[in-house]
């Protein structure tokens, strides 16, 4: 299952990274880049005005139908707030919010999410 993020400040690549699964960054001057097979969305957290290149990713050509969830980054200071940039997608695209963390993710978490894609990729070889 090929993982597709972006990242702002870094964290999000540092996470992915750490992950060590197939993996594809969204540029944000242009992602406008057709995908062809299922992928898992990481993002970050941030004001709609700098997440929107998630939104043109998705919307690109097939890559809508290939989505088969997302998960978030966050900081758990933002209260209410934290990893919102996912529930947001999550809702707008009637996906499901497969997974959070915070920061880069701890080595739990790197392990726990293996875990989830592991699970996504054993529904959609089905």
């Amino acid at each position: 299952m090929k993982l597709v993020y972006f990242s702002v400040t870094g964290q999000t690549r540092r996470f992915i990274k750490k992950v060590g699964l197939p993996a594809y960054e969204i540029d944000q001057t242009n992602p406008f880049h057709e995908l062809n097979e299922p992928y898992i969305l990481v993002v970050p957290t941030y004001d709609r005005d700098i997440t929107e290149v998630a939104d043109d990713f998705i919307e690109f050509k097939s890559n809508r139908q290939q989505l088969k969830g997302v998960a978030g980054s966050g900081n758990l200071n933002f209260g209410d707030l934290y990893v919102y940039t996912a529930k947001d997608l999550a809702q707008a695209y009637q996906i499901p919010m497969l997974f959070d963390f915070e920061m880069n993710g701890t080595p739990d978490d790197v392990e726990n999410f293996k875990k989830v894609v592991s699970e996504i990729e054993s529904k959609t070889a089905r």
